[in-house]
């Protein structure tokens, strides 16, 4: 606020697809069904996650780049929102907007390697949710961005890239 910087906030969600962190679920997951090994699979698989890929951050990254955000003349902290201020900031949500079922993500992950995933389950993890997913609405209004790739292209993705950098 004191120096009127402009600062938009970016919230990407369950981000996956080459070059991602390889103690994720999908990295994990496709190590483990190559080496016949047993997956974890937390609260019996009954959790959902708005699994978001990369191209698609990118591409919400590059449409905001450009748009710095500038302060609402008309706040005032009686009457405003944390979602405006008289501060140019702003904070978008980058997801696919919807959360997908664990195990229909892991039956994506199954159908593209042709593998019968051996599953353990496992109890809920001590502090983890059932369910999240991303209020998209805002970046939509603000750029007209909607996410374009689903889970069975993105996992299908993945494991091409996979297979290939890891030779196998």
């Amino acid at each position: 606020y004191l120096y009127q910087l402009p600062t938009t906030g970016l919230r990407f969600f369950t981000v996956y697809g080459p070059w991602g962190r390889p103690d994720m679920a999908l990295f994990t997951f496709t190590q483990a069904m190559l080496a016949s090994e047993p997956i974890d699979v937390y609260n019996g698989g009954d959790l959902s996650r708005d699994f978001t890929y990369i191209d698609d951050i990118v591409e919400g990254i590059i449409r905001v780049q450009n748009m710095p955000p500038s302060p609402n003349p008309n706040w005032s902290v009686e009457t405003g929102t944390p979602a405006s201020s008289s501060a140019p900031y702003r904070v978008f949500n980058i997801g696919h907007g919807r959360p997908v079922q664990l195990l229909d993500f892991i039956t994506a992950l199954e159908q593209v390697l042709g593998i019968q995933a051996k599953k353990r389950l496992l109890p809920m993890q001590p502090g983890d949710v059932h369910s999240t997913w991303a209020d998209t609405q805002e970046l939509f209004n603000a750029v007209g961005f909607q996410p374009q790739v689903d889970i069975n292209t993105g996992v299908a993705r993945f494991v091409d890239w996979y297979r290939s950098y890891y030779r196998c």
